[in-house]
């Protein structure tokens, strides 16, 4: 049985965890905040250079750009795979990780035995799970959302697309977390490169055009191109693949804070109850031991006067 000092001393732990939680949450909610207001900035322009480049697809282009033209045969695959940095988010790591392993099971199995699966980890969770399971690392961006910035999705854009121009990956994947609300996040696996027939739509999207149908008139509209259709393709795509990474890195980041902040909510909410039942303990037992030392004043007490 517990003594009093024991459950004094997990009060005390218990209190000091509680205060870690509670001030971690707000960490998170205040980094939540400035996450979401990059990704409702960056979603439109996702949106929109998107709709233009399948727009552009429709005029015929499709074989003027690298990018746009599927390669004769599948000998490799480049997954980008998005977690965090640190943990205490709940499930956020462990949903990406298992949602990038079941598509390798699922579709590339023989790529995985041949060491045709190429990862690049954004977020040391990554990096450190499939690093240790033999997966080939092509590279790492562990650390990256302490101070995130557009050059990460560039560095990885460009090691991307320098892959599958020279034919050492067939196919590019991105694997992450895309930002729902505050409790809840969508796990996104997103065609990268070649860039699909059709603009790949995430459910956030998918729910946006079923709010407001009058969004799909914009992929009926007529545009005229100048200088010419080849030209802006050539601008585009590269910005258009740059920005996808962008946009999921930002919509990770979001999704992590909000996962975290939920998760020192629950956590928090748990110490509490615990504190709650660890109180009554302790006062369960004082009271015992109260008890305990009055019958002994009395056995004593009686003792004497016997004697």
């Amino acid at each position: 049985m517990a003594t009093l000092r024991d459950i004094r001393t997990r009060i005390a732990s218990v209190e000091n965890t509680q205060q870690v939680t509670r001030a971690m949450k707000m960490v998170a909610a205040a980094k939540l905040r400035r996450a979401q207001e990059n990704i409702f900035k960056a979603r439109p322009y996702a949106y929109k250079i998107g709709e233009i480049i399948e727009h552009l697809k429709r005029q015929g282009a499709v074989e003027d750009h690298p990018l746009l033209r599927q390669h004769d045969q599948v000998n490799g695959v480049m997954i980008i795979i998005v977690t965090g940095d640190r943990g205490l988010a709940g499930a956020f790591n462990s949903n990406v990780i298992k949602t990038a392993e079941s598509l390798i099971t699922s579709q590339y199995g023989e790529f995985r035995e041949r060491g045709d699966i190429h990862i690049i980890a954004v977020g040391r969770k990554a990096a450190e799970y499939f690093g240790k399971r033999g997966y080939n690392i092509a590279a790492d961006f562990s650390g990256v959302f302490s101070e995130l910035t557009y050059d990460t999705a560039l560095n990885i854009g460009k090691l991307a697309v320098e892959g599958y121009i020279e034919e050492r990956w067939d196919l590019v994947k991105l694997v992450y977390n895309e930002f729902k609300n505050t409790i809840a996040q969508n796990r996104i696996v997103a065609p990268l490169i070649p860039i699909p027939p059709e603009q790949f739509r995430t459910p956030v999207m998918l729910l946006e055009e079923s709010i407001a149908p009058e969004i799909q008139e914009r992929y009926t509209a007529n545009y005229l191109f100048e200088p010419n259709v080849s030209d802006i393709l050539n601008t585009l795509i590269p910005r258009f693949v740059n920005f996808e990474i962008w946009h999921a890195l930002l919509e990770s980041s979001a999704a992590e804070q909000g996962a975290r902040m939920v998760a020192m909510d629950n956590a928090t909410a748990n110490a509490s109850e615990l504190l709650q039942s660890l109180k009554l303990q302790y006062n369960r037992a004082r009271q015992s031991a109260i008890t305990t030392e009055i019958l002994e004043i009395i056995s004593g007490a009686n003792a004497l006067e016997e004697g």
